[in-house]
This record gives structure tokens, C-alpha cells and sequence, in this order.
């Protein structure tokens, strides 16, 4: 792990970032329609849970071994609650207080706590002004792509519920650096991303029992029954064998950088499977990301660095 965040990230870790963004990007299309037959709660242990399911029967047919040890298990709990419990409950309360552009702008600071998180609590994972740049771009472009009228309410109002959002962003990026240790327990992505599901399902049932109660709920017609099925396997099983892989090549900095990308592939997939329009304004979100990413890899504080080192060097020349 020493030094992933220090170096640009290559053409494979860049495709599975981008994958793993439309996989998150479409848990908001999954999820607006299994919210209208189910309650938020209940649709975070059925996520969880049949992605547990899931993981556990590749693992079993790829011949491999269970996670053992109370020490790994221990982390998968301190994961599943930092990596789900916390910013799923956190951001469902959230929305149903804020609009939900604002909240994708709060939610898009989860890479600015984990570059100062990072340059604090870890030896390799520096801060460096293209890094904090690149950051503050990031998040530019995310509030030009949700538009004005996300704000029209203002920052001042329900700040409970806005507070709500931003500590679920901390959360995550807490889970990315916490979640670096498992790489030096030896597990495979599959069998962690396995482990972490599995935890937040233990954790989420005696809450959904409490509060849902689904024996009391109408049962749920096919269409959300699908988005369900959608959430746990793409958005959450798929999504997370990524996320730890990611985690393990890439740094918890890099692999923060993906909740920029999340409302790039929301909005393209509403584009293309709800016939929403794409505006000025989404263009020009798209392209602040696309600099901030650049500037936090490391590719475009580089490039400006050789051609001013050319141009200085044909200026002496000259001379």
C-alpha cells in the first residue's frame, strides 16, 4: 500500500473507478423506485443482506475459504458500520429533509476529508496543493452538474439534516483509510467485500425489526422487487469487490475521488434510461470534475510542470 496515493493511477484502476461509479451512480435510479413500495431501512437490509448472500455463494463455488478469526470479523463490523450503517442511515434522514442535489453536494466533500484524513493519520498519503485543488474543483463541478436550485433553499436551513449528510461523508472516508488494514490481513477483495456486507446485514436487522417492521408491509410489486435485486448485486456485491481492489492498488485518496464521478454517472444514466436532458450546466460540471480528477492524479501538475521546464529551457537557449 505505501505510496498508492503518491502515484497517478493507471489505465486499469481509472476504467474500474469508472465502473464502479456508474455501478453507485445507479443505486439512485434503483433505489427511486424501490423507495415507493418500501421503507428506507428495510431496502438497506435487503441491499446488504442478498449481497451477502451472493458473495457468499461465489465464494463457495471459487473454492474459497470463509473469513476466519475474530480479529477479521471485528473489522468487517467496524467497516459495515463506518462503509454503510452509518452514511446509508445517515443520508436516507438527510433527504427527507434536503433536496437531494444538495445532499450530492454534500456528499460530494467525502474526497476533501479524506486528503486531510489521510495527509493526518497515514505516512503516505500526502496533502499537496494540487491534491487540495483538485478537491475544491471537484466539488465545483459537482454543485454546477445539481445546479442553482439545489441551493435555493439555502445552506442555512434543516442544517441537522445537511450536518446528517456531511458526517456521512466523513464516514466514508474513514472507512477508506480504515478499511487499508485488509490488505494486510491477507484477504481477497471478493472474501472482504463479503465480510463487510455480511457484517452490516447483523447490524441492520434488529433495526429494520425495530423500526420497519416488514411483517406489517404490503408485499412489494416486481418493479421494486427488481430494483432491490439491482441494488444488491450491482450496486453493492459488483461494486464492492471494486471498491476493495481499488482500495488496495489505488489509496483511500484516489479511491475517494469516485463520489465525484457518482453524479457524472447518475445524470448520464437518467440521459440514456429515463430520457432526462442533458443542460449547459451538466457539461460544465462534467468538465470541472474531469480537471479536478486530473489535478489530484497527478498527470496535470506534471504536464504543466514539463512544458514550463521546455519552455524555460528554449528561453535560455535563446539567450
Amino acid at each position: 500500500m505505501a505510496g498508492a496515493a503518491g502515484r497517478a493511477m493507471g489505465a486499469g484502476q481509472w476504467a474500474m473507478l469508472v465502473a464502479l461509479s456508474g455501478l453507485w451512480g445507479g443505486s439512485f435510479f434503483f433505489g427511486k423506485v424501490a423507495v415507493a413500495e418500501l421503507p428506507p431501512f428495510t431496502i438497506v437490509l435487503g441491499r446488504v443482506g442478498l449481497a451477502a448472500l451472493a458473495l457468499l455463494l461465489v465464494l463457495k463455488a471459487a473454492g474459497h475459504a470463509l473469513p476466519r478469526g475474530r480479529g477479521v470479523w471485528r473489522a468487517f463490523f467496524a467497516m459495515g458500520l463506518l462503509n454503510n450503517l452509518l452514511p446509508f442511515c445517515l443520508i436516507v434522514w438527510g433527504q427527507t429533509q434536503i433536496a437531494s442535489g444538495l445532499a450530492a453536494i454534500l456528499n460530494a466533500t467525502t474526497p476533501l476529508f479524506a486528503v486531510v484524513l489521510a495527509h493526518v493519520l497515514t505516512p503516505d498519503e500526502r496533502l499537496t496543493p494540487a491534491r487540495l485543488g483538485g478537491v475544491l474543483c471537484g466539488i465545483a463541478g459537482v454543485a454546477a452538474m445539481v445546479g442553482p436550485a439545489a441551493l435555493a433553499e439555502g445552506f442555512g436551513a434543516d442544517i441537522a439534516a445537511q450536518l446528517a449528510v456531511l458526517a456521512a461523508a466523513l464516514s466514508y472516508a474513514l472507512a477508506g483509510l480504515y478499511g487499508r488494514r485488509f490488505r494486510g490481513l491477507g484477504l481477497a477483495p471478493l472474501a472482504t467485500a463479503f465480510g463487510q456486507v455480511a457484517a452490516t446485514t447483523a447490524m441492520m436487522l434488529p433495526l429494520v425489526l425495530l423500526v420497519d417492521r416488514p411483517w406489517t408491509l404490503p408485499a412489494p410489486g416486481p418493479a421494486a422487487l427488481g430494483a432491490v435485486l439491482g441494488l444488491a448485486l450491482l450496486c453493492t456485491a459488483l461494486a464492492y469487490v471494486l471498491y476493495f481492489r481499488l482500495l488496495a492498488t489505488a489509496g483511500a485518496t484516489n479511491l475517494m475521488l469516485v463520489t465525484f464521478l457518482i453524479p457524472v454517472s447518475a445524470i448520464l444514466l437518467g440521459g440514456l434510461l429515463l430520457g432526462e436532458r442533458l443542460a449547459a450546466q451538466h457539461l460544465l460540471g462534467m468538465a470541472l470534475i474531469g480537471l479536478g480528477l486530473a489535478a489530484i492524479d497527478g498527470r496535470l501538475p506534471a504536464m504543466l510542470r514539463r512544458r514550463l521546464g521546455r519552455r524555460a529551457a528554449t528561453a535560455d537557449y535563446e539567450i
